[in-house]
């Protein structure tokens, strides 16, 4: 067990789903969850791979919370900065994610890992996936993204369903009413390509990207409501409205599909 010096606790704010999340010091505390055993595991190979954007474990703490280290910088936090938006960001970010996802595609998890349930592909896992790169997950420093936080809905995908979730929030593939000022008029067919050409996506992943985001909506509507049941954080974000805003942005993606297929072709 991790025993710390005494410090003050600073809730961090931001996330839609966890509560209790405070910094101590250097460290971020987190309440345990069943999947927080094999998320560890994942952030260890992370490490040991070398992938710096990511926090590293540091044990749990006397109050049976997880210990984290503290990464400093900036979340995507609304309403967005400026930079938060750039083609620069955008670039910054898919040659993140293309390095987490080699990171962790030697990660053989745990026998007996446990993951949070979630939406996903129709096709075989190929790695563990982050699953949850929202503007919130996403820490900058100088303006660009360099590490990812939060890996509480991490499971096993493809990296093509990680791509998905990821542009779903940062093309992003959305109605404009849902979105913060600064992303309503972002041209997102080549912010999809231009994410595609920094991640390296094959030719194969870019024709089958769109069809993929119009099955997670779908099953995102299907996972959200499911756990808005549960109560917590995720009956509040139903209640503010996440399954409308996923409703309308499957009927946006309808309407625009061929237009933004055009520049994955």
């Amino acid at each position: 067990m991790f025993v710390a010096t005494v410090h003050e606790e600073i809730p961090l704010l931001g996330g839609d789903v966890t509560d209790g999340v405070m910094r101590v010091g250097d460290t971020v505390r987190r309440p345990t969850r069943p999947s927080t055993p094999s998320v560890h595991a994942l952030l260890r190979h992370l490490e040991a791979q070398g992938f710096d954007g990511a926090p590293r474990v540091v044990g749990l703490d006397e109050q049976g919370r997880e210990v984290l280290t503290y990464l400093e910088g900036e979340s995507g936090l609304r309403p967005l900065p400026a930079y938060a938006v750039t083609d620069e960001a955008l670039a910054a970010l898919a040659g993140l994610l293309r390095r987490f996802h080699d990171a962790a595609a030697s990660f053989l998890p745990p026998r007996q890992a446990v993951w949070e349930n979630g939406s996903n592909d129709d096709r075989a896992p190929e790695l563990v996936g982050h699953c949850d790169v929202n503007l919130d997950n996403v820490i900058f420093r100088d303006g660009l993204p360099y590490a990812f936080i939060d890996f509480d809905l991490a499971r096993p995908t493809t990296r093509l369903f990680d791509v998905v979730t990821t542009l779903r929030h940062w093309a992003p593939l959305a109605d404009p009413v849902d979105l913060d000022p600064l992303q309503r008029d972002l041209p997102v067919g080549p912010r999809l390509r231009l994410f595609c050409d920094a991640y390296g996506l094959a030719p194969r992943d870019r024709r089958r990207l769109l069809d993929l985001a119009r099955l997670r909506f779908s099953r995102s509507y299907i996972a959200m409501r499911t756990r808005a049941a549960s109560g917590g954080g995720w009956a509040r974000m139903w209640a503010e409205g996440a399954g409308t805003r996923i409703r309308r942005a499957g009927a946006w993606l309808d309407i625009h599909q061929d237009e933004l297929h055009a520049h994955l072709v």
